[in-house]
């Protein structure tokens, strides 16, 4: 056989949302359309819904101006105990408001909610985000390699500039 492109990636399985929620800094992706091309201190804010869905609040800064996006966060799967969450963004400035769906797996996560590595179906989207606006080079460097193990070329990260302390 030898080719991977059928392989299924590996999801973590049995997160525990509440403790997903929070603010998670991007240390790298894959440059993708609907992120500004020099953003620097994105971020992400998540918040529990009562419903069991999930807030998505996306910041970057370029040039010194704030852009965010919004949205929401859904298991793809109710039933299923894998980390595969489907993303719906509500994309401006086209009216009517045009949702964009984004799937949002987590590929790894280490134990205590501190790093986590997301892509999903396709090699298109890689990020690494981690709680602290700096990620330790080991740990990078051993999430870069499971990104690869997964089949993401990753040549094509981008580390994100974060300020410390990050903005307000």
């Amino acid at each position: 056989m030898g080719n991977t492109v059928g392989k299924d990636k590996e999801v973590v399985k049995g997160v525990d949302l509440e403790r997903y929620m929070g603010r998670w800094y991007e240390i790298a992706s894959f440059p993708s359309f609907f992120q500004p091309k020099n953003g620097e201190n994105t971020r992400a804010t998540y918040t529990l819904n009562s419903d069991g869905t999930v807030h998505v609040l996306n910041e970057t800064w370029n040039n010194g101006k704030r852009t965010s996006i919004e949205g929401s966060a859904y298991k793809a799967d109710p039933k299923s105990d894998e980390a595969k969450l489907k993303v719906k963004f509500y994309v401006p400035p086209f009216l009517p408001i045009i949702p964009a769906v984004g799937d949002y797996w987590i590929l790894y996560l280490d134990e205590d909610y501190q790093y986590a590595l997301i892509g999903g179906p396709t090699n298109k989207f890689l990020w690494i985000l981690s709680r602290q606006p700096h990620l330790d080079e080991t740990i990078y460097n051993q999430l870069v390699e499971k990104a690869k193990e997964e089949g993401y070329d990753v040549s094509k990260l981008h580390k994100t500039p974060q300020s410390d302390p990050p903005p307000e």
